[in-house]
């Protein structure tokens, strides 16, 4: 498929992330309107009951400013992604948001995680690499982009901060180079230049060696004009 035809403006551009969005802050409001804590379906690591929450972690969060810290970046690495990748996109935001909260149920402290920003990381991290590892142009151009709006970003997923999951960040982040890396020939990709031989090329053979083409001694005979 030619690169120009894969970025093309489509309703689940914005269609995905206005669903999500939207999604989380109705969880988020049924929990303030009915007086409900949904932090317990969070991911609670190495137990059983808190394997739900590598499916349902992603929806949930603890305060407005939790969900309002992730709900501008969730909207803008996903329309990214749906846009630049969207031969891939599903497959990242699906499969990549199981592997995340998987790997958060495997290697967090024994504490209720909960929140998008591990799919914020994920995104962020396979937005920026894909971007470096295929080396087109407007993919480059947009992880100079993401880098610029979330780099500080980067710090969090070191135990800096008490009360935020690192690990939930570093799994999404781990993820996402991991995406970018397998999915890195798939989409849009950087197009390799082939050049066309000139009558000078052909002058040299494969080493570089002058070797004019042979001329045929009987046709050079039939050409011959004599005076």
């Amino acid at each position: 498929m030619n690169n120009n035809n894969q970025l093309k403006l489509s309703k689940s551009i914005f269609l995905i992330p206005s669903a999500y969005l939207i999604a989380i802050w109705l969880i988020y409001w049924i929990e303030i309107q009915f007086g409900l804590n949904f932090n317990k379906y969070g991911v609670y690591p190495r137990t059983i009951e808190g394997f739900r929450g590598v499916f349902l972690t992603h929806f949930i969060h603890s305060d407005a400013s939790h969900i309002l810290n992730n709900s501008i970046p969730l909207f803008v690495l996903l329309s990214s992604l749906f846009y630049f990748y969207r031969e891939v996109a599903y497959k990242v935001l699906i499969l990549g948001g199981f592997l995340t909260g998987f790997l958060t149920w495997g290697i967090a402290r024994e504490s209720y995680h909960i929140g998008a920003s591990g799919i914020v990381y994920l995104l962020f991290s396979f937005v920026f690499f894909s971007g470096i590892i295929k080396k087109h142009y407007r993919l480059v151009a947009l992880s100079l982009i993401i880098i610029f709006l979330y780099g500080s970003m980067i710090w969090y997923v070191l135990p800096i901060k008490d009360g935020m999951s690192w690990e939930g960040h570093l799994s999404g982040f781990v993820m996402g180079v991991f995406f970018a890396f397998n999915k890195r020939n798939e989409g849009i990709v950087k197009k390799k230049h082939t050049f066309s031989k000139t009558e000078f090329d052909l002058l040299f053979d494969e080493n570089g060696n002058f070797s004019p083409p042979k001329i045929d001694q009987n046709q050079e005979n039939e050409n011959r004009v004599e005076g």
